[in-house]
């Protein structure tokens, strides 16, 4: 019995031992497997992305300013280490070891337990940094512990900008000296296209391609699209209307994956930012006021990045304010400051094969926005068969204004009459105008602006290989020079209205000082100037402004006031004068009871001409009767019966 007891001690023991030997082991392995997650994590933690070059202060700085105070700053320099031209460097501020780690655990945090918000009309970046406040309150002891106001602002901002922002790229789309923001590949430097220093390279590149290739995937899901292998090509907008284009992996670029983000200004020009700028002067805008008033076709062409459509959205605010409108585009980009405003965007559809039924091409929604009555179709680029469509609407009555790529009004014809457009002959002078907008080298010496952006021609297309060139910038003065004087349309509009040229040119003379006064006193916010051309339409006609857009007014403040400042300085330069449409400034009351007036004098005229005219005609009935009767007591009629039948 002892024997035995002993050999079941003597198991036990050994059963005990290789417990404890496969609970060690066990152990050992959960720890060695914890530090290889914990070094994995470091390691990824460490591992780069995206290289930011370091900005030395050894680099001679060109310019400098913040893009968001006090963390984000941008320094334009030169140095011969970096290569010739300008360098655009962006210098964020640095997140040390504690900081680093409170912005991972509340990185981690925020992907598990992040509220979706309410409703969808929330700004992406406020929501974000209220959750990341509110996270961090919860977990403080976890995440802030040890941490500065400072420190957390540091940290907000990093979370703010790689959730709801661009990650490294997003200092560049807060700056708004930037245009447009390009990358060729994995390895190289972030283009950009400067306001004021054209292209120049970046401090910024992506080094790793899959994380590269994720970042594109992440463009097209912000814009609401898809990019894939399949469908390796996007063309989209981004939420702040930014435009994107971009090429996925190496399908059909040969470096790997490629974007181009071509920036839109929060803050679009208007007419009288691109008077101040010197693309148009006023004189020239006061005409094609005048034109567009008068349902005028307008067509403007220049080449990539001349400023196309940043005109043609400012001259929509010259429009008249009932008129309704319809834009069409690839990808939204016009905003017209109209309410009787319909916008239709194309759809690229995702089918394989020969038929392809879910995609809505810029020729269906031409087609398409004829059956809406539009005073003013506008396709924001034409370059196919929505040609056809866009002229066969002009011929019909319909407005129509579109941009499209040409350098020359011989060319824009060529390819109008050519395929795809296929537009007649006979169709071309439809459209009246035509401007040619471009980016110029400007003659201003040091310290002006070396380049702007000009319209460099205008012509009035009267016929097929008939045009009259109106107006042309001379690059040596910088000045437009234009010839209304020689203007077809202009004599075309004063037939239709009854008026002499000399009064519609007294008509453009009071607009273009109007434009120049706004002008000089920086009125200039595309809403703004939108409501005083409105104001100038409704008064300019003895019409008062609706009774909603007078709430309006009172909510936004001094509109009217200011209209009213203006006006009484353009006839203080000038005294108002007879021309097509006499301006003058009725109070509300006073236009009502002219207007009733008025109609009570049509109306008696009216009836007035009716008895005067049935009388004409009872006379003019009744004589030949009366002489060939020979009793005038009998009836005429039966009279005449009798005659007849002797």
């Amino acid at each position: 019995m002892q024997q035995g007891q002993h050999v079941d001690e003597s198991n036990a023991a050994v059963s005990s031992s290789s417990t404890t030997r496969r609970r060690g082991f066990s152990g050992l392995f959960k720890l060695s497997r914890r530090s290889n997650e914990e070094k994995k994590r470091k390691d990824a933690s460490n591992q780069v992305y995206v290289a930011v070059q370091e900005f030395k202060p050894t680099y001679t700085v060109i310019d400098e300013y913040w893009v968001k105070e006090p963390f984000a700053k941008v320094y334009i320099v030169m140095s011969p280490e970096l290569g010739v031209g300008y360098h655009y460097f962006v210098d964020e501020v640095k997140l040390d070891g504690r900081e680093r780690d409170a912005y991972e655990k509340l990185i981690a945090i925020i992907s598990r337990e992040l509220q979706a918000p309410e409703t969808l009309d929330v700004d992406a970046a406020s929501y974000v940094l209220s959750e990341a406040k509110r996270l961090t309150e919860k977990y403080r002891r976890s995440i802030a512990k040890n941490l500065d106001g400072e420190s957390l602002e540091k940290i907000y901002y990093y979370v703010v900008r790689d959730l709801a922002g661009y990650g490294e790229l997003n200092a560049l789309m807060l700056d708004p000296n930037i245009e447009d923001i390009s990358c060729n590949g994995v390895n190289k430097p972030v283009y950009i296209w400067h306001r004021k220093y054209e292209s120049i390279p970046t401090n910024i590149r992506f080094v790793d391609e899959f994380y590269y290739d994720n970042f594109i995937i992440k463009l097209a899901h912000i814009s609401g699209k898809h990019i894939s292998s399949a469908h390796p090509v996007l063309d989209a907008a981004l939420p702040e209307k930014h435009r994107l284009a971009c090429t996925f992996m190496r399908e059909v670029s040969m470096h790997g994956s490629t974007f181009c983000i071509r920036k839109f200004r929060p803050d679009p020009f208007s007419v009288i930012d691109l008077i101040k700028l010197g693309t148009f002067n006023a004189r020239l805008a006061a005409y094609l006021w005048l034109l567009l008033e008068n349902k005028m076709n307008l067509m403007i062409i220049g080449g990539t990045g001349a400023g196309k459509t940043s005109t043609l959205n400012a001259l929509t605010s010259l429009i008249s304010p009932n008129d309704k409108i319809i834009t069409v585009e690839e990808v939204a980009e016009l905003n017209p400051p109209h309410e009787n405003w319909v916008q239709l965007v194309s759809r690229r559809g995702f089918a394989f094969g020969v038929s392809d039924t879910t995609s809505i091409s810029l020729f269906d929604l031409v087609k398409l926005s004829l059956r809406y009555r539009p005073d003013y179709i506008i396709v924001g680029e034409i370059r196919g068969e929505e040609a056809y469509v866009l002229f066969q609407a002009v011929a019909t009555g319909h407005g129509g204004i579109c941009t499209m790529h040409a350098d020359s009004l011989d060319h824009t014809v060529k390819r109008l009459t050519s395929p795809p457009m296929n537009v007649a002959e006979v169709y071309i002078p439809l459209m009246n105008v035509c401007l040619y907008v471009s980016r110029v080298d400007l003659p201003n010496g040091v310290g002006g602006p070396r380049f702007g952006r000009r319209i460099r021609d205008a012509w009035e297309i009267i016929d097929f290989d008939k045009y009259n060139h109106i107006a042309s910038w001379l690059p040596t003065k910088d000045v437009i020079e234009l010839d209304l004087n020689r203007s077809v349309l202009l004599d075309r509009i004063a037939e239709k209205h009854g008026v002499t040229k000399a009064d519609l040119l007294k008509e453009i003379e009071r607009r273009e000082r109007l434009l120049s006064i706004m002008a000089e006193k920086n009125i200039r916010d595309q809403r703004e100037v939108a409501q005083i051309i409105m104001r100038y339409y409704y008064h300019n006609r003895g019409l008062s402004v609706p009774a909603h857009l007078e709430a309006e007014e009172q909510v936004q403040g001094g509109i009217e006031d200011l209209f009213r400042e203006l006006m009484l300085s353009v006839d203080q330069i000038a005294p108002a004068e007879v021309g097509m449409i006499p301006y003058e400034l009725p109070k509300a009351q006073e236009v009502r009871e002219a207007r009733e007036m008025r109609e009570v004098r049509e109306t008696y005229e009216a009836k007035e001409a009716r008895k005067a005219k049935d009388k004409l005609i009872l006379l003019s009935w009744t004589v030949p009767q009366i002489e060939k009767a020979e009793d005038p007591s009998e009836d005429f009629p039966k009279e005449s019966e009798g005659e007849s039948g002797g």
